[in-house]
């Protein structure tokens, strides 16, 4: 008997050394070297001329640290849209960049110097400076790899650096337009001030964390009530002036002889203001009421014939706080305040107080008082609390409420009776509590006096210093600010004539936002904004580059020196030297030189707001640079949601106030990253996840493909199970590749196939890749990423492994190389690789590039230089999609049949099957009988019937009117392709099928 040959090295199978292990970590770094020798960068610029540039502009990370998470996800995101807009067809430019200035690093010197025992205000100021730009060098070059190895594309050679001369130069500059246009101003108003860190800060600064504070309830004796001659200004004081009414009269006389020693109740959470009060303030439209007290339990700062004025609906929770239960108290009668005039601090009068306390107290109505906690007045000390301070600067009575208590290290003033002193804060924490010992000291004074009702203790959301995670005080200093309100003289008034209505006309008409909630969070800060506080009492940053007369009031005319030629002296010499120069001895002599009297002018040298460093760099980057953009302005800023207060933020004001309107023409934001249980990451929680470990265990694409699985509009969590799910979705798509580089060993331009010629099933997976291709192009300009791999993973993964690869398995391991229905599948082999390898690319950067190096391996050659291929539009042919679905539906409905009858080992593959199918939809028989569903549904054989489904059948519930009946495939089974068919063995090549006897000739 003669043996069956081995047929195996006659059938086609796949060759590649795209291997299955990517080994990720260790060769990601080779293609890095590789991009890096070629110039990628370069070239696609070089490649881009005359295209529409496209400019996503780098919100600047700050140089002080190695990355985090949420670096590589804000960094990992602005790759995908510059990689995917360069591959649609434009001129994606990327310029990184680094926010140099600011508190954070000269706090880091600053501790430096302490730990060596060395006091920094010793030290020559350009000095400390300079050690300030080493250590930000420094961290630059450690950042800069750590971008790198992440597979971010850009401009890294010649980043920015709000440091650099020629920026420190261009921010100056932009600060002395505001000089010039008349929008900057010194004044002295309450601002964020941080007493550990002795500076103002700007609201993005500060980080919100529960605080536990003293709570006290404070009585203000009557001192004085608007007599019966002058009862008409009482009206006018609640908003109406005219006589007074015969029962009005007699009402007023009854609150004259009711409200005479009478005692206001305030309620606080900051007890060392109560020193620096100057009023007291009520709501018109509040029921207030007199309450006296009747009884006293043993331990209680009330005493019996007591009277306290209280707002009715707060009446019993204040009496509940001063142990006073309801048979201890009675009220009296309802209270009109309007009759009160002013009233007595709680320390007139006391003995040793010098006198501090003993003026009246103002007491008038205001609109910022509520009822829903407290007492239902406010105490007011106009230079600690931004609501007093403008009701008062209103009254035009700022100069006298406005108290000079609190020094910059946030204690009080030295010759403060009783205080002088005193601390706010600490110096330092002591187990993470930094209370000073001023609240007790007021707190005890208080009550030595008799005026502390009651004290207690409140856990509530207060701000704090980011950086010395130390709370923050509101604090009256001269500062200086940019107006955002006052109508500016500059030509530039196509979108408003103050920089807030230029800013809100900005944020509805001029800018794109991705979500669409960035836009209702920014406008509602801006509306509501202060004016810009512009000024630091630190050394390492561009300072205020101004003067101002000498004896000259900030509400003179002539205070601010205002001179072009004067600012360009400056310009030039930062541009030369940097801004360390306006340090320099007899800077001031150099620049005002023969234009003005150096005598006449002080120099100032408070240092500018970090936030505008970073707000201006639209003016050295969009502006200055070649590789900026045409008009200044960036088609996309890309930051974290917390930038609405920060980056955005400040980049959209200093524009407005200076370019006229947005430096941006979109917005997009992304969410924080979270641990898996949804729990922000702390490293004293351990659930820290550093971009470097998932580097060195999976490599930076299983990192990019986490941020493009998911949702970045949200907050986004990671962990090592969800990076497990990653690399196994990693794997599957490898899989698909490696499939392609295998069975497109060896392909030619001599094989391809017209797609008229295709058989139904190319012609159908063309149709899907032109469905694809709108999809992608539209997810990509959409910023959509989740929903661009979404698409492309399940295309790659159901359309084509689980569907048309296992179905052409067959046709490309065992049809002949000439057969059309082998060369068709090759062709769409090659179309598909070039699609997803490119489509992909923006993603996954290393991989695509190694699936595209595996297939073409040249020395210059790089899949980051392609663009997407055009897709033909008559690809498009929703019939056959439509007939194709229909037999989708019917083969889910065999192969799941035939998935029961190996599961109870009836057979061991599909191939031993040859299923009886009856379909009871006309349309989809008539579409199954016009391709051999055999082949599709990889049985040897099959037989459709349109009979009535026998009760036997299998089914699906989700597929109505197709069932399959299980029947053997009858006859031999192929040595080459495994069939079996009745025909095996009649022909020359002994255990063949027919169609394998002809492949071997």
């Amino acid at each position: 008997m003669t043996e069956t040959p081995d047929y195996k090295d006659t059938v086609f199978l796949p060759q590649t050394e795209f291997p299955m292990r990517a080994g990720l970590p260790a060769r990601e770094p080779e293609w890095l070297a590789r991009w890096e020798r070629l110039g990628i960068y370069d070239r696609l610029r070089a490649n881009a001329e005359g295209r529409k540039p496209f400019i996503l502009h780098d919100g600047p990370p700050y140089a002080n640290g190695n990355l985090h998470i949420g670096h590589a996800l804000n960094k990992v995101l602005k790759d995908f849209i510059t990689r995917s807009q360069q591959m649609l067809g434009r001129d994606a430019r990327y310029v990184p960049g680094w926010d140099c200035h600011g508190l954070p690093i000269e706090w880091k010197i600053e501790e430096q110097y302490r730990a060596k025992g060395l006091d920094k205000d010793a030290v020559d100021i350009v000095d400390f400076r300079q050690e300030c730009r080493r250590f930000a060098e420094g961290w630059i070059d450690v950042q800069r790899e750590e971008f790198k190895r992440l597979g971010v594309t850009g401009k890294w050679e010649k980043p920015y650096l709000t440091m650099d001369y020629h920026a420190e130069a261009v921010i100056a500059d932009e600060f002395m337009k505001l000089v010039m246009n008349g929008s900057l101003y010194q004044g002295s108003k309450p601002v964020m001030w941080s007493p550990v860190e002795k500076t103002a800060l700007a609201e993005a600064e500060v980080e919100y964390h529960d605080k536990e504070s003293f709570t006290i309830w404070v009585k203000f004796e009557v001192n004085e009530l608007f007599e019966e001659s002058s009862w008409e200004n009482v009206d006018a004081n609640s908003g109406a002036s005219r006589p007074m009414l015969p029962e009005q009269l007699a009402e007023g006389r009854e609150q004259l002889e009711l409200l005479r020693g009478a005692k206001v109740v305030i309620w606080t959470t900051t007890p060392w203001t109560i020193p620096s009060n100057k009023a007291v303030v009520y709501g018109a439209a509040f029921s207030y009421g007199l309450y006296e007290v009747t009884g006293t339990p043993d331990e209680c700062w009330a005493s019996v014939g007591e009277r306290f004025i209280l707002a009715d609906k707060l009446a019993e929770q204040v009496m509940t706080k001063a142990r006073l239960d309801g048979s201890m108290y009675r009220r009296v009668s309802d209270v009109n305040p309007a009759f009160i005039k002013s009233l007595a601090h709680p320390l007139a009068g006391a003995e040793g107080g010098q006198g501090e306390w003993d003026e009246p107290r103002d007491f008038r109505a205001a609109d910022f008082v509520t009822d829903d906690e407290g007492t239902g007045f406010v105490h007011c000390a106009p230079s600690h609390g931004m609501e007093e301070y403008e009701l008062y600067r209103d009254l035009g009575m700022l100069q006298q409420v406005i108290t000079y208590n609190v020094m910059d290290d946030g204690s009080f003033r030295d010759d403060l009776p009783f205080f002088g002193g005193k601390r706010i804060l600490r110096e330092k924490a002591k187990k993470g509590d930094w209370e000073g010992d001023a609240n007790a000291a007021v707190i005890a004074k208080l009550a030595e006096v008799g005026g502390l009702l009651a004290r207690g203790k409140i856990k509530h959301s207060y701000p704090h210093s980011w950086r010395s995670k130390a709370p923050v005080i509101y604090r009256n200093t001269a500062q200086w600010f940019a107006a955002i309100d006052k109508p500016l003289d500059d030509g530039m008034g196509e979108h408003g004539d103050t920089i807030r209505a230029r800013a809100l006309t900005s944020i509805d008409k001029l800018v794109q936002w991705t979500p669409q909630t960035g836009r209702n969070r920014l406008y509602s800060m801006i509306e509501a904004r202060p004016d810009w506080v512009l000024s630091r009492q630190r050394a390492w940053g561009v300072p205020l580059t101004c003067f101002v007369k000498k004896g000259a009031k900030p509400t003179d005319p002539d205070f601010l020196l205002r001179d072009p030629a004067v600012n360009a002296r400056i310009r030039a010499a930062f541009e030369a030297e940097g801004a360390d120069v306006w340090y320099v001895q007899g800077f001031k002599e150099r620049i005002l030189g023969n234009l003005h009297d150096p005598d006449a002018y002080d120099q100032v040298f408070d240092i500018l707001d970090v936030w505008f460093d970073s707000g201006s760099t639209h003016a050295f980057v969009l502006r200055d640079r070649e590789d900026g953009s045409p008009d200044g302005i960036a088609d996309l800023y890309l930051e974290g949601t917390d930038q609405h207060r920060g980056w955005f933020h400040s980049s959209m004001l200093q524009a407005c106030a200076t370019k006229g309107r947005a430096p941006y023409r979109g917005v997009l934001t992304h969410g924080f990253t979270l641990d898996e249980k949804g729990m922000k990451m702390s490293k004293s929680l351990g659930n820290t996840v550093a971009p470097q470990e998932v580097i060195s265990e999976y490599g930076a694409d299983i990192l990019r493909l986490w941020v493009a699985q998911s949702d970045y509009t949200v907050d986004l969590r990671i962990g090592k199970e969800i990076l497990k799910g990653v690399a196994d979705s990693y794997r599957r798509l490898r899989n698909t590749m490696r499939f392609l580089l295998g069975n497109l060993d060896g392909f030619s331009e001599q094989e391809r196939v017209a797609p008229a010629e295709m058989p139904e099933l190319e012609r159908w997976v063309l149709h899907r890749l032109a469905e694809l291709d709108a999809q992608v192009r539209k997810g990509y300009a959409a910023y959509d990423f989740q929903g661009v791999f979404r698409d492309l993973f399940t295309f790659a993964t159901s359309d084509l492994s689980a569907f048309y690869f296992d179905i052409r398995k067959d046709a490309l391991y065992c049809d002949a190389p000439d057969s059309l229905r082998r060369r068709a599948a090759r062709t769409v082999l090659d179309i598909l690789f070039h699609r997803l390898t490119t489509w992909l690319a923006p993603v996954l950067v290393f991989t695509m590039e190694d699936v595209w190096l595996s297939r073409f391996p040249g020395d210059d050659g790089s899949v980051h230089l392609q663009d997407f291929p055009d897709t033909p539009a008559d690809w498009l042919d929703l019939p056959l999609a439509q007939k194709w679905a229909g037999i989708r539906a019917a083969r889910r409905v065999v192969t799941a049949a035939l998935e029961i009858q190996r599961r109870d080992k009836v057979i061991g593959a599909s191939l031993e099957a040859a299923p009886v199918v009856h379909v009871r939809d006309a349309a989809i028989m008539e579409g199954l009988k016009t391709v051999d569903f055999a082949d599709i549904c990889i049985t040897s054989d099959l037989v459709l019937t349109a009979d009535p489904i026998p009760s036997e059948a299998f089914r699906m519930p989700e597929v109505e009117g197709v069932g399959v009946v299980f029947e053997r495939a009858e006859g031999e089974k192929c040595q080459r392709c495994w069939k079996i068919t009745p025909d095996v063995g009649r022909y020359a090549h002994p255990g063949t099928c027919k169609r394998c006897n002809a492949a071997l000739g």
